[in-house]
């Protein structure tokens, strides 16, 4: 089952190989939510500062019984946080929220502001503060794996130019019609490992016909079909559902798609309406998401 699966860590550590999204899960709601999860078999949460969360988390997880060292918890320091100073403080404040004696894995949820969002500014310097903050939590025990979200190449070569400590994990958007191939390639050359958020194309993915009917091929979802598309590429899926049914069908993916069809749906690119996530980032100003292309 693949709820009993991990990955390996390039720090020799390991990771569930699927985790339980909660982006836009209310705080008030999220402890039920988590609760439900673990008596499924979910071990792998993850959270962000952004969210609003970690609170809940925290309180479902200590509600759940399971022992802490059966879970792993992820959580995102905020995008606007670039200096040293300030991200340690946050650090330390996602420790005092989510009550856990240390944070499993913890990423910058971005190399830009929200606000700032891919408009081309240079917070490379911001970004190495912060980077030295998350560092010097691993080393104090704080937090046990370090890594990144939304990085591109450049943004990734400047940790790992400049950084002690290599990325363990890249956080992206990926999905079928969205998987940044390149970007892909790059981390795992660099030992990084990527995990996808938004597996299902925030919901997006269920209206096509045509993952529709490869789905119904296997027996399965669309959910479902997304979700093993990206880890037979070696991504983590993050799919986030506050329904214990959907979140029993998301972990039922022991099924193999066929290398002709992954061939398919690796081909598959173009504009994705996704509804009220158009608004990305949702923590900032209103920038539409942009599909892009496969390489292969």
């Amino acid at each position: 089952m693949i709820l009993n699966e991990t990955f390996a860590l390039a720090d020799g550590g390991a990771i569930p190989k699927l985790g339980l999204g909660t982006w836009r899960i209310d705080d008030a709601a999220v402890e039920q939510v988590v609760r439900e999860a673990t008596a499924i078999g979910y071990r792998h949460f993850d959270t962000a500062q952004a969210y609003g969360n970690e609170r809940g988390i925290g309180a479902g997880l200590r509600a759940s019984g399971v022992p802490r060292d059966h879970l792993f918890v992820t959580t995102k320091l905020a995008a606007e946080s670039k200096s040293y100073a300030d991200a340690k403080s946050r650090i330390d404040g996602s420790l005092q929220a989510l009550a856990l004696d240390h944070i499993d894995l913890m990423l910058i949820h971005s190399p830009q502001p929200w606000a700032e969002f891919r408009e081309g500014g240079d917070f490379d310097a911001g970004n190495l503060e912060a980077w030295r903050a998350l560092e010097e939590a691993q080393q104090a025990g704080k937090v046990r794996v370090i890594g990144v979200s939304n990085f591109e190449h450049a943004d990734l070569d400047n940790i790992l130019r400049h950084g002690t400590v290599k990325p363990a994990v890249n956080q992206v958007v990926a999905h079928v019609g969205n998987t940044p191939f390149d970007l892909i390639d790059f981390c795992r050359d660099q030992g990084v490992l990527v995990g996808a958020y938004s597996p299902v194309a925030h919901g997006a993915a269920l209206r096509s016909a045509d993952l529709g009917g490869l789905a119904a091929k296997y027996g399965v979802g669309v959910a479902q079909l997304c979700i093993r598309y990206c880890l037979q590429l070696g991504l983590l899926p993050l799919p986030k559902s506050t329904n214990a049914d959907h979140m029993r069908s998301n972990a039922a993916v022991d099924f193999e798609i066929s290398g002709d069809d992954m061939a398919k749906l690796t081909s598959l690119s173009g504009g994705i309406d996704y509804g009220e996530a158009s608004a990305f980032p949702v923590f900032g100003k209103i920038r539409h998401v942009e599909a892009s292309r496969p390489n292969g």
